[in-house]
């Protein structure tokens, strides 16, 4: 025969939930923890919402405490930390007949081993006539973690509380009351054995690494369900599906804020920013009649030509502010660019169409002056009001962006704006995790284990070339307490918080079970189908504002490597920003076609971005010229990289020459300055020419011929070093073999530091006197080699 269902209630206190429940996520939250972990044995009798009120408090619980219709337990969420308006413990402490002490250390013993701030609960447990209250906190993750600890032996409590026979209850022992708990004190691990099958097929990437490679298949593996429970009980496989690229992206946009307006100073400090509104003159612009020459306002009879003659100068009008005398017939007033016209004057003779007739006794100004032509009309070399900007004319539209170019600042100043509505640029933290990091400029020599931290100044670095504030939230070590204290801190510092390191299958990786345990937050992704790049994280942390209002907050758990690091905050931190500072879209980087100007290898399962040097060549195309070895740990190879290469998930090569999609990340360099070079050939009068930095005073003929000895210096100085043929095969060697008779040099190995190499290539033999003139000047051509 079934047992009796016991009857539950659930009160929500707080201030703004009672203002607006859409609000509220713990009710939720807490039912279905009652329906799913429940065991079957409990109905929802009740759920309520009441601000941090003590009598309301108290007059609610109560109703459902008192009276023949009571309920068997009582949750309450909310109101039990150490604001000033948390009153929780104080309204429900008065209420209790009995208290109920192990509960409170259940629950305070559980949290502990999420989090140190579990101590800053003040939680309170007992019982009230025939129902137990339980005070739980008021976040939706630590309220269901709270009442899971306790609920599979509350019935047990509930029951005797009801009047039940204590006797009959514990017929049977310890062991049957687990038993019918569904608990068990002494359960251990259990151990399972796996058949492995071993595949030995390695793959390589650029730079000759081996690709780390699991020899089991996750059907194979027993998934642990605590992270928190040490290495012999972590997961072994990721719990989190793998996305795409695209579907991460979707995710983030869709939980990226929306834009916020505010109202700035129109200054430097709008650059950067996007309108919120469209914007119109307030005055028009010219304000007045200006000149457009430097010359003499006139006076031009609308019926014929009038203006022709000597005339006295009445008056000078330059570009400055200040009253101007009316201008009458039979006068001429001197005028600068740009100078307002003089009441009574409709045209501007230029300079250039008069003479200078006599001066004041002085000498110092100009008497009279002929102008010698006719032909000036009305309203000639006039800037008539509002011809540049009319005012009430939309200047600027909503959705555009203030540059740093400076024409928009200009406009706005031009037309008398003091201040704009724009959208609101989001502030960024940056947060290193580690117990090996130290500060990348700490003194002395590193301890084994350590390293130094270029992950956080690189990518504020990154922030700041997007043109956001950026707050450097230090160094968070592998333990719960100090990630929790550095993230509730960031959270009220900044309004998104960029993390790297800890996202992995570690024991010490603790990002995820941080943000989702102890923050509450929701991890709406934790894998990405990508290289570098797959355990990318991203998270949205619920916070209330310093007024109360609920809102979330959005991280950003980025890889620890360096070069993943870097790629990942491009592909999925810089969108949400564009669409959080009100940009249209398409967010995130620009993707251009480029020509690919050595081989590369794609990877089979994942698509890869590969770090590339892009150049604009003289062909009108991008060139692109990997970085080299491309593991994610490699910091050199984010060295000078201005773009990524789109590379698809496939077997084989695409080849040297294809066009393919990059994204661009920087600014972009010149063929003719320095570019990295990998197994190009190097033949003189060639088209391969085009692709490389070679300096010539003019194209080689066919038939010249390179030196045995080209010269090999380092970067930087001027000293040269010959280099015999049988010396130059560690860096460059001649090609034998080909029937084309161009002399050529190929790279063979690379330096380990940037070289260049001058190459002099000499005419045959001289047969005339221009010949032997043009035979003593060496060609030299100049290859940088940059690694």
């Amino acid at each position: 025969m079934d047992k009796p269902k016991l009857k539950a209630a659930i009160l929500i206190i707080s201030d703004t939930a009672f203002k607006d429940p859409s609000t509220d996520k713990a009710g939720d939250v807490l039912s279905n923890a009652f329906n799913s972990e429940g065991g079957s044995q409990w109905d929802i009798a009740g759920k309520s919402i009441v601000p941090d009120d003590v009598l309301t408090i108290q007059r609610q619980v109560s109703q459902w405490c008192d009276g023949e219709d009571y309920v068997n337990f009582v949750v309450t969420t909310g109101g039990t930390g150490f604001a000033v308006k948390d009153k929780t413990p104080e309204a429900i402490a008065p209420l209790v007949h009995r208290q109920a002490p192990g509960l409170v250390h259940g629950m305070l013993a559980a949290s502990l081993e999420v989090t140190p701030f579990a101590l800053m609960s003040r939680p309170v447990a007992g019982v009230r006539n025939k129902t137990l209250i339980v005070t739980l906190p008021g976040s939706p993750k630590g309220a269901k973690e709270n009442l899971l600890a306790i609920l599979k032996l509350v019935p047990h409590a509930c029951v005797q509380a009801a009047g039940g026979d204590s006797r009959t209850i514990h017929a049977g022992g310890v062991k049957k009351l687990e038993e019918e708990a569904g608990v068990n004190a002494n359960k251990k691990a259990k151990h399972r054995h796996h058949d492995h099958d071993h595949d030995h097929n390695h793959t390589h990437s650029h730079g000759g690494h081996v690709v780390p490679k699991a020899h089991t298949h996750p059907e194979e593996r027993p998934v642990s369900n605590d992270p928190r429970a040490g290495p012999t009980s972590r997961y072994r496989e990721s719990p989190y599906p793998m996305l795409s690229v695209d579907e991460a992206v979707k995710l983030i946009l869709e939980n990226s804020p929306a834009p916020e307006m505010v109202r700035l100073p129109v200054s430097g400090s709008l650059v950067g920013h996007i309108l919120a509104e469209d914007v119109q003159a307030t005055e028009a612009v010219p304000a007045y009649r200006a000149s457009i020459v430097d010359g003499y306002a006139v006076i031009v009879s609308k019926e014929g030509p009038s203006n022709k003659g000597i005339f006295p100068v009445s008056s000078v009008s330059h570009a400055a502010p200040g009253d101007i005398p009316t201008l009458h017939h039979g006068q001429i007033a001197r005028i600068t660019t740009g100078a307002p016209l003089p009441p009574g004057a409709n045209s501007v003779a230029m300079v250039e169409d008069t003479v200078l007739r006599s001066m004041t006794e002085d000498g110092r100004e100009e008497k009279l002056v002929e102008i010698l032509t006719d032909q000036i009309k009305p309203d000639e070399n006039v800037r008539e009001i509002g011809s540049d900007i009319r005012s009430g004319e939309v200047v600027l539209r909503k959705g555009e962006e203030i540059t740093a170019v400076g024409g928009e600042l200009g406009l706005l100043a031009s037309v008398g704006k003091a201040e704009v509505m724009v959208y609101r640029k989001p502030a960024i933290g940056v947060l290193s995790t580690g117990d090996e990091i130290v500060q990348h400029d700490r003194s002395g020599l590193l301890q084994l284990g350590e390293v130094r931290d270029c992950n956080r100044p690189t990518l504020m670095a990154a922030v700041r070339g997007w043109g956001f504030e950026v707050v450097d939230l230090g160094i968070a070590k592998d333990k719960p307490g100090s990630l929790e204290e550095h993230l509730r801190s960031a959270l009220r510092q900044v309004d998104v918080i960029v993390t790297s390191g800890g996202v992995s299958m570690g024991e010490l990786d603790l990002l995820k079970p941080t943000l989702e345990r102890s923050l509450g937050g929701t991890i709406h992704f934790g894998r990405v189908s990508m290289k570098p790049g797959k355990p990318t994280t991203f998270a949205t942390v619920p916070y209330k504002n310093n007024i109360g209002e609920p809102g979330s907050k959005l991280v950003f758990s980025l890889p620890g490597n360096p070069a993943s690091a870097l790629v990942t905050s491009h592909l999925f931190v810089l969108p949400s920003l564009q669409f959080a500072s009100g940009k249209e879209g398409p967010y995130g980087l620009p993707r251009v076609k480029v020509l690919l100007s050595e081989e590369v290898r794609c990877d089979p399962k994942r698509p890869e971005y590969h770090r590339v040097v892009l150049a604009a060549g003289n062909d009108g195309l991008l060139h692109a010229a990997s970085t080299g070895g491309q593991r994610s740990s490699k910091v050199g190879s984010l060295r000078r990289a201005n773009g990524l290469l789109c590379l698809p998930a496939k077997e084989g090569i695409i080849a040297r020459g294809e066009m393919i999609d990059a994204l661009l990340m920087g600014s972009l360099g010149s063929l003719t300055h320095k570019t990295p070079l990998s197994n190009i050939i190097i033949t003189p009068g060639s088209a391969t020419d085009a692709l490389l930095p070679l300096r010539t005073t003019s194209p080689p003929a066919s038939n010249t011929k390179a030196t045995t000895a080209p010269t090999l210096r380092h970067e930087g100085t001027s000293s040269r070093t010959p280099h015999s043929t049988s010396t130059i095969p560690t860096i460059f060697r001649p090609v034998t073999g080909d029937t084309d008779t161009k002399p050529k040099l190929k790279l063979e190995t690379r330096p380990c530091s940037p070289w260049v190499l001058e190459v002099n290539f000499l005419c045959p033999a001289p047969v005339t006197a221009m010949e032997r003139t043009s035979a003593m000047e060496k060609e030299r051509r100049e290859v940088r080699v940059i690694w």
